[in-house]
């Protein structure tokens, strides 16, 4: 098992952390100074104050303080990404897309009740239905596109939302279909080329090519393989790597990009939860595994989250420099 990066928390910190429930999707803001937990279980997020230094002997992370949200307009939180260091979006997967300012003050260990700023319905001919994780991407003239995974109409949406008009969408339109059964996480490639969706009943990822014509009939260009039933998902930084957290087994898969995303792709692989961690939280052959995963924006931090484990930390370099061939783990049995 992949060596941990050790936090230090307060007792208020790790009290939240063990509180919040079942997890899904996890994000570190633009500017690196918080992390959000989508806590699907107790219908709220989770925002932890971090800091991250690096010294001689690697990484220290600090998480001094939270403040945890809730909301009249936040349910079965599934999806959670920033537009800004002060705006965050949240895929509620009973309801809608929803739009929340953080409140003004710093983290100080406090419960608050919000209020949106904007909720997103899609429109007349592309409803948002079962909306999973979501991905913000900053457009021109104050605009920014929302990408929706629509969980159980296995669709994804695009939707653009103009900041002048207290993000009030603008266009809405299915944007990916071919090839997706239930996609339960999306990312972008940094180079803008690339739009990366799990596929969670075909048990894969799948690759599209952004271009103008991009549409629900568009095939994807690639396809990472052997992933048992793949969730959170990033691209590094300089978009040669693909890093996949594998809810049906311990493992964290890492896709090397080659000469390019085209066709086939194996994944090399290494486990992120102990045996004894996975095995408690495998109710059904689906579960059990890591489920949120992100990259700080200094490149240099995975963070990954699951029922069972709340929050890990891990380096990135031993990620990509350490990962084996294959997954070892036997997935045969539930």
């Amino acid at each position: 098992m992949l060596r941990q990066i050790d936090f230090e928390a307060s007792d208020a910190v790790q009290t939240a952390l063990a509180s919040v429930g079942r997890t899904e999707d996890l994000r570190f803001s633009p500017d690196n100074r918080l992390l959000a937990i989508a806590g699907y279980g107790r219908r709220r997020c989770l925002i932890l104050r971090i800091e991250i230094k690096r010294g001689p002997d690697g990484a220290r992370i600090t998480i001094p303080n939270f403040i945890e949200l809730a909301s009249e307009s936040m349910g079965e939180v599934h999806g959670i990404d920033f537009i800004d260091d002060r705006t965050f979006v949240v895929a509620n997967r009973d309801g809608l897309v929803v739009v929340f300012g953080l409140p003004p003050e710093e983290p100080a260990g406090q419960s608050r009740e919000i209020v949106p700023l904007r909720r997103i319905k899609g429109g007349r001919r592309c409803k948002l239905r079962s909306p999973g994780s979501v991905t913000v991407s900053h457009d021109s003239w104050g605009r920014v596109s929302l990408l929706v995974c629509n969980n159980y109409t296995h669709v994804v949406t695009r939707h653009v939302a103009s900041r002048w008009l207290g993000y009030r969408t603008i266009r809405n339109r299915p944007l990916l279909k071919h090839g997706l059964d239930i996609p339960d996480g999306v990312a972008l490639s940094h180079d803008g080329e690339w739009i990366a969706v799990s596929s969670h009943g075909t048990r894969d990822v799948k690759i599209y090519r952004m271009s103008a014509s991009l549409g629900p009939d568009t095939e994807p260009a690639g396809v990472l393989q052997h992933a048992n039933y793949p969730h959170g998902l990033r691209f590094t930084a300089d978009d040669q790597h693909i890093l996949v957290a594998d809810a049906g087994s311990p493992m964290l898969h890492v896709y090397d990009r080659g000469t390019g995303w085209d066709g086939y792709h194996a994944p090399r692989s290494i486990a992120v939860l102990d045996d004894a961690t996975f095995l408690r939280g495998r109710a059904n052959p689906e579960e059990g595994g890591p489920k949120g995963l992100d990259i700080d924006r200094s490149n240099s931090i995975v963070a990954v989250t699951c029922e069972e484990k709340i929050l890990s930390f891990f380096s990135l370099q031993s990620i990509i420099g350490r990962s084996t061939s294959q997954p070892q783990y036997d997935l045969t049995r539930p």
